[in-house]
């Protein structure tokens, strides 16, 4: 990234560290679904021709069921939640932005480079323009408290990042968004693991939506990927036997961690931060030298984020790999 933010999901980095080949790796770094929505059958015209109007118009809709949108909000669809991070501070004049952190690592800069003020806050706070915070946040799993909606408006902008959100859709914002003065991101990628298609959602204060849309233009939305978007967020048989594997799979993953002397952090089902005894980047370290690659971060020393192993195998690597981990991270 530009930026120069740290990201998981690197694996080129973990490969000139550590070797091995591609294969070798089991990546628990990002909080990407590892059972990805099954990709249907595409018609060529996904492919050949530029992507049509209706299509664009279908998704849309079928957003605004699956997120609960209100009638009076306005979505605008985006090639990934990061271009629309990206866009929207350059839409707004020099503002006092106060930013709920640690989180994902892109809103700094993002208004920073666009000529706000930035704080970082541990919690919201009303003596700003524009609050923005994750819910669930990255890492740590927090909700945003509805009680912050009666704070937006009358000049005043609450960003709602909720890429996560879709594990936990009782906790969304989506369905009080038709008011002025929100903003709520919402990803396509994680939840239904399919990252590398980039697509995206900001929804709620309309002439937000509006100017968004203007400022990506025609045809930001690849055809292949308005079909495949379409496909899985009608699917809600898929997306409620998702949930219930994710949550499955997440206290398996707990249960595995508390038996290595982690401690648990929070998180959500698609990733789980833990709290380790000692440094972790002792963890990390060792764990990458059995080619399976976790998400330290720098600026909290004792914070290690797992994402969920996506099969029998690298469940029993992982169970493998963490008691000598362990042992390295006691000495």
């Amino acid at each position: 990234m530009s930026s120069g933010v740290y990201h998981g999901g690197n694996l080129a980095a973990a490969r000139a560290q550590y070797g091995g080949a591609a294969a070798d790796w089991i990546d628990l770094s990002t909080g990407i679904n590892p059972w990805p929505y099954p990709l249907p059958d595409l018609p060529g015209e996904a492919w050949t021709q530029l992507p049509q109007p209706d299509a664009e118009a279908k998704l849309l809709a079928l957003a605004r069921t699956a997120y609960s949108l209100p009638d009076g909000a306005g979505i605008v669809a985006a090639p990934g939640t990061q271009a629309l991070i990206q866009m929207l501070p350059t839409l707004l004049s020099p503002r006092r932005v106060a930013i709920v952190s640690p989180t994902y690592g892109e809103h700094v800069p993002a208004w920073r480079a666009a000529g706000h003020t930035v704080r970082e806050v541990t919690e919201p706070l009303s003596d700003t323009d524009v609050l923005v915070l994750c819910s669930p946040n990255n890492p740590d799993g927090r909700l945003a408290d509805p009680a912050l909606l009666d704070w937006a408006g009358e000049g005043r902008l609450l960003v709602v990042d909720e890429a996560f959100a879709d594990v936990t859709p009782e906790a969304s914002l989506c369905p009080r968004a038709g008011r002025e003065g929100l903003l709520i991101f919402r990803s396509f990628g994680k939840f239904y693991g399919l990252a590398g298609l980039r697509l995206g959602f900001a929804a709620g204060d309309p002439v937000l939506t509006r100017q968004l849309a203007e400022r990506l233009g025609p045809w930001a939305v690849s055809g292949p990927a308005l079909a495949i978007g379409a496909a899985a967020l009608a699917d809600r048989e898929w997306q409620a036997e998702m949930r219930a594997k994710l949550t499955q799979a997440a206290e398996r993953l707990d249960s595995l961690l508390a038996e290595a002397g982690l401690i648990a952090g929070g998180g959500s089902s698609l990733f789980r931060l833990v709290l380790t005894p000692g440094p972790a980047q002792v963890w990390h370290d060792r764990l990458a030298r059995a080619h399976i690659w976790t998400r330290p971060f720098p600026a909290q020393p004792r914070w290690l984020r797992f994402g969920l192993p996506g099969t029998d195998q690298a469940w029993q690597r992982l169970e493998a790999a963490l008691p000598a981990a362990q042992s390295q991270a006691a000495e």
